[in-house]
């Protein structure tokens, strides 16, 4: 029998390292589907590529020869899947271009394209970005549209056509079967301190980015006042990120200059592993990045969300818990905490239909292109959490290259800065040396992570 090949577009690629266990999630949940419907997982293939397949030269020279790659990666597979990744953007970004143009070589090998728990931008009837994304949408190739947050958008895109669509669960819910950890379920009562308490940090930049006044000082006095209440009341706490570069600037920072102990600061975290441990270590958790709070959900610890953008509070929503979710306007010490306490005190219940939503439209997707007449019906939640392959872990050569990865965008974000303080500089008054040393030292905790 002739394998069945999948390839599988995700942001694998990111330093965010929820992004990497979507990833993980993913291919278990696709392994699992495939099992589900009968077939050999033995002769199926899953091609994880990053979303990007479409290389960023391409989209700025349109040079054909560089769509080879990307087309021997379509070409050959049974199905495409782009899974959990953000790939509507077109307010901010381009991606969406890229997106239009991955359907495009799939329509012309003609291989059917699931989009699963994807992230989506607000529908526009007006700009013209987002209607371009709409027409490449109505391709025949497009079988399947599920989102993590913007159903109506989801909806609007597809309209008039009968594509299905669906609201449903960030795959990462799985975390907890994936990675092979049992997720907690009693409550964390008050009386059970000292408590640790996990707090993840974001960049400085990200509130202006997304139209909220708070500043770097804002964010720093926030987390300075958390760690002085928790330690009053004698509870511990443990501050990380998810891995991108510039939360960890923002992390360092507050290390170096303002008293956090290094000792309970995990600046560096480059692979789930890593984040999973730092978590697993906290009786809740605060989390600016929204990958943070899912995490901490499929590991049954209860968390809070710091609203910075729509979806953090619908991933609450969606759980079934929106008081966890808190606005910029209730983001102080005091409050954050006593809305933490009463989620420590309720504990983390999660509504099986919720779960399985992400798994059963995946396997009716995967059905209804590569088993239409199985008469096969999806495992129950239970047999799901049995059957899903667990992740196989990080390897030596992998982590390498997502530290690779990392420097080279550090590299490319002070190469970027330097290039604007200079230029904000008369010649005369600039100083290379100072500039290198800067840059050295930014680095040096990077290159030392290296194995």
């Amino acid at each position: 029998m002739a394998p069945t090949e999948v390839l599988l577009l995700t942001n694998r690629d990111s330093d965010n390292i929820g992004d990497q266990i979507i990833e993980a999630s993913v291919i278990s949940l696709i392994k699992a589907a495939v099992g589900n419907l009968g077939l050999d997982t033995e002769n199926l293939k899953v091609r994880s590529r990053a979303a990007s397949l479409i290389s960023r030269k391409y989209m700025s020279t349109r040079d054909e020869s560089l769509l080879e790659p990307a087309r021997r990666a379509i070409s050959r597979a049974d199905v495409l899947i782009f899974g959990g990744a953000p790939l509507f953007n077109y307010r901010y970004q381009s991606f969406y271009l890229r997106t239009i143009r991955t359907l495009e070589l799939a329509q012309e090998y003609d291989v059917p394209v699931l989009f699963s728990s994807i992230g989506v931008e607000p529908y526009s009837a007006t700009d013209s970005r987002s209607q371009q994304l709409k027409d490449a949408l109505t391709l025949p190739v497009v079988r399947q549209i599920t989102t993590r947050d913007d159903i109506e958008s989801t909806r609007k895109y597809v309209e008039e056509t009968d594509i299905p669509t669906a609201l449903v669960a960030d795959p990462a819910v799985f975390a907890d079967s994936v990675f092979g950890v049992k997720a907690r379920s009693a409550p964390v009562p008050a009386t059970s301190a000292p408590r640790c308490i996990g707090l993840v940090v974001t960049r400085a930049g990200i509130f202006k980015d997304n139209g909220i006044t708070f500043s770097e000082a804002d964010q720093r006095k926030f987390w300075l006042d958390v760690i002085d209440d928790l330690e009053s009341r004698g509870d511990d706490y443990r501050i990380f990120t998810t891995g991108h570069f510039s939360d960890e600037m923002f992390l360092d920072s507050l290390v170096r200059h303002h008293g956090v102990s290094n000792k309970k600061a995990a600046v560096t975290l480059n692979c789930p592993e890593e984040l999973i441990d730092e978590l697993k270590q906290c009786d809740g958790v605060v989390a600016y990045r929204l990958h943070a709070s899912i995490t901490s959900f499929a590991l049954g610890i209860p968390s809070i969300g710091l609203n910075w953008n729509f979806k953090v509070p619908d991933f609450y929503r969606s759980m079934g818990y929106p008081e966890r979710a808190l606005d910029h306007t209730d983001w102080n010490s005091r409050t954050v905490l006593r809305a933490l306490d009463t989620a420590m005190s309720e504990g983390v219940e999660k509504d099986a239909d919720t779960l399985m939503s992400v798994y059963r439209t995946l396997f009716s997707g995967l059905k209804g292109i590569i088993a239409p007449d199985s008469a096969a019906e999806a495992f129950t939640l239970a047999e799901l959490q049995e059957k899903m392959p667990r992740y196989a872990g990080t390897t030596r050569k992998q982590y390498q290259e997502k530290m690779r990865r990392k420097l080279r965008r550090s590299y490319e974000y002070f190469q970027q800065r330097i290039s604007m303080d200079v230029a904000k500089v008369p010649a005369q008054e600039s100083k290379p040396s100072t500039v290198g040393s800067t840059v050295k030292r930014g680095l040096k905790k990077l290159r030392n992570r290296l194995p």
